[in-house]
């Protein structure tokens, strides 16, 4: 390999750390007993990097790229809303409840 396409792809590495991270292949089907084993999951949408809209299950360290349209994968990920990674509140949220919080106990 030479140098400068080494240096380029780092560089690509660097500015697009997500680039090798999408689903490229999504399967149509799911056994169910594969849904009760996910871990967690997240969704994939089709902008940027990635071209696939795709649901990304995690079982036992290993990803599966699913349809977002199948019907049991819809039910499921319904049903299990809380295995998606949580965004952290903005700081003014937090000091809002907090003062919230506050107040209620003063009175």
């Amino acid at each position: 390999i030479s140098m400068p396409f080494l240096t380029l792809l780092l560089l690509f590495l660097a500015l697009f750390p997500g680039a090798f991270n999408c689903c490229m292949k999504i399967s149509d089907e799911i056994p169910k007993g594969i849904l009760l084993r996910v871990e967690r999951f997240e969704i994939q949408k089709a902008d940027g990097l990635c071209h696939l809209e795709a649901v990304i299950l995690y079982i036992e360290g290993r990803k599966f790229c699913v349809s977002p349209r199948i019907r049991r994968v819809k039910k499921w990920m319904k049903k299990h809303k809380h295995k998606l990674p949580r965004r952290k509140a903005h700081g003014r949220k937090q000091r809002r409840t907090k003062n919230i919080k506050k107040r209620e106990k003063k009175q």
